[in-house]
């Protein structure tokens, strides 16, 4: 470090990531003012309104010359006001108001307030892993909703006036505190009558990574099963839960749910434009799909997307992420989750209900379906039509699969594969493994009278190559479940049944 400058690490948030920015501050003479470089955004250009507040108010004294920062790297944009408190320690460091020592070690990150007060910023998690990867300890403003990162060291400051005492005294530690617990109001399958067919379908997405759509009139229970498609799915892995969590931090949402060990849901509404399906604003933020990382993204309505919308969705369903192009540089968001859509048959909602009069035209009608079988016909592996249950039934309140018994049925279904693609070396199902149609489908291991009844099934249904392997995808998936080591007719035929009727 040169004479007459000082810095300190900091970091500004990128996509869902915090990239390290150094803080250089230089005294000179000169108007009294402080002068940022390094292309500041208009909410770090505001910063030294905000600092000269804060440290009169804390006790301290600005410098009566000119006051140089640089933000480096030069060449990368600068967002969000967590610049302030770094930028604040170095002016007090190299004026000599505060001790130096400790503070190579840290890594800053806070907004001030007028009153001197150290205020939180979103993408804490993002900033404690950027400081256990650099081997520093990171200081920010108090949040109510600290999380606490494995094998990050994280302290707070309530004050700037605090930091008069030096870094390793002014810091408060966070109190160890246990993880919430997942609450006990949880929806469960149990509460759904008369849909034991859609329960069935929803234990066999969950059990092999499926997409769903189902399609329905009115008041057929849609929404109710797939708000509780996470109560089926296995625990939250720890790489999942540490993206999701910093991706949570990153959007300023809240992170009990996660904490809790329950996977993420969102059902974002149909109005949604793109930048908010998928990320994208200024600055560049995670979007809904983003946000439903290692659980379930849930379209309800999925016929009154805008088409746009709906073919943003292709690149995260195939690849498991969002790649956003801007002038600044390239910005990637995780996006591996699983896709439950629901849609009525056409714009009334009862096209081939027995009881209700459909009264859309053919061109209205034509026009809805084609939502249903445009981009995304390709990337849903199982179409069920779910129909109203029975009215007795619902009374009556006739209990049916709860969420605990479907949950224990893919958990079994996923083991097994698990065990089966060990045995066999690797995973040929998914990706570009198999150079060919022949060799894909005899990944799944189909018996002779399951490859003639295959044959049959794709004739009689015009299968294109992609659509006969999402068949042998769904019927491997049944035969994992019932923990058999081949793929029988029977499951071919449960499976056609679940593909539902497409042109493909």
């Amino acid at each position: 470090m040169s004479a007459g400058i000082f810095a300190v690490r900091a970091a500004c948030i990128r996509g869902v990531e915090a990239a390290p920015v150094t803080v250089e501050v230089s005294l000179g003479g000169g108007l009294p003012g402080i002068r940022l470089l390094g292309l500041p955004d208009s909410s770090v250009a505001e910063s030294p309104g905000r600092i000269r507040c804060a440290l009169v108010a804390g006790g301290f004294e600005m410098p009566r010359g000119s006051v140089t920062v640089s933000l480096t790297p030069g060449d990368m944009r600068k967002t969000g006001t967590g610049l302030d408190l770094p930028i604040a320690v170095a002016i007090l460091a190299i004026t000599g108001q505060i001790p130096m020592r400790g503070l190579d070690g840290c890594l800053f990150a806070g907004e001030l307030s007028l009153t001197g007060e150290v205020l939180p910023v979103r993408g804490e998690v993002a900033y404690q892993l950027l400081a256990r990867d650099e081997g520093v300890r990171f200081i920010g403003g108090e949040a109510a909703s600290h999380v606490e990162v494995s094998g990050a060291r994280g302290a707070f400051i309530a004050s700037v006036g605090d930091l008069r005492r030096g870094v390793e005294r002014g810091c408060r530690e966070y109190p160890g505190a246990a993880r919430p617990e997942r609450g006990a109001g949880a929806p469960d399958f149990a509460e759904v009558f008369g849909q034991e067919l859609a329960k069935r379908a929803l234990s066999i997405a969950a059990a092999g990574d499926l997409g769903l759509l189902m399609i329905g009139p009115p008041g057929s229970g849609k929404t109710m099963l797939a708000r509780r498609m996470t109560t089926i799915l296995p625990p939250i892995s720890d790489p999942e839960l540490q993206e999701a969590l910093c991706i949570h931090s990153v959007a300023g949402q809240d992170t009990s749910g996660l904490l809790a060990g329950e996977r993420p849901f969102r059902s974002p509404h149909h109005c949604i434009s793109v930048a908010g399906l998928v990320g994208g604003g200024r600055p560049v933020t995670p979007g809904e799909v983003s946000l439903a990382h290692g659980g379930v993204c849930f379209l309800d309505e999925l016929g009154e997307f805008p088409s746009n919308a709906l073919q943003a969705l292709r690149q995260p369903l195939e690849e498991g992420s969002v790649t956003l192009s801007r002038a600044d540089g390239n910005y990637r968001f995780p996006s591996r989750f699983q896709l439950i859509a629901a849609s009525n048959p056409c714009p009334c909602g009862y096209l081939g209900d027995p009881d209700i009069v459909c009264r859309c035209g053919e061109p209205a009608i034509a026009r809805y379906r084609s939502k249903l079988g445009g981009p995304l016909a390709d990337r849903v592996d199982m179409v069920l039509e779910v129909a109203r249950p029975d009215p007795g039934l619902i009374v009556e309140g006739r209990p049916g699969a709860t969420s605990g018994e479907l949950a224990a049925r893919v958990q079994a279904g996923r083991e097994y594969r698990q065990w089966r693609r060990a045995r066999d070396g690797g995973d040929p199902e998914r990706g570009g493994a198999a150079p060919t149609l022949e060799s894909a489908v005899s990944a799944f291991r189909l018996g002779a009278e399951a490859c003639s009844r295959l044959v049959l099934i794709a004739k009689r249904g015009h299968l294109t190559g992609r659509g006969i392997v999402r068949l042998c995808r769904i019927a491997r998936t049944i035969a994992d479940m019932a923990q058999e080591p081949d793929v029988s007719a029977a499951h071919l035929l449960e499976g056609s049944m679940l593909q539902g009727r497409r042109g493909t």
